[in-house]
């Protein structure tokens, strides 16, 4: 298994995309990522270039285990690499509390 710890927003953004890939091909996904994202069909190709809309594939992937290891199981990933590319984007910066 590949290990990544951090991300550049570039590869972050390639990984958004390769998750939403994953999303449109697993059951059912994709029409829970579009109620949840607001963004139909028709309009999923012309936001791919928008960081947040990458950011928004990623956090929707981070929001089931389930998804998360299948994702990662699927292209080979270790489990936190969709969480350390969403850090490399925008509204992605951990909150340090202490």
């Amino acid at each position: 298994m590949k290990r990544n710890t951090a991300y550049s927003r570039d590869a972050a953004e390639t990984l958004a995309i390769d998750a939403l890939g994953w999303i449109a091909s697993t059951d059912d996904l994709l029409d829970a990522f579009m109620g949840a994202s607001g963004v139909g069909r028709d309009h999923l190709r012309d936001r791919l270039d928008d960081p947040d809309f990458l950011a928004a594939i990623l956090d929707f992937l981070l929001m089931n285990d389930a998804w998360i290891t299948g994702f990662c199981d699927a292209r080979d990933l270790p489990y936190e690499a969709p969480a350390s590319a969403r850090a490399a984007l925008p509204g992605g910066a951990q909150v340090h509390w202490t």
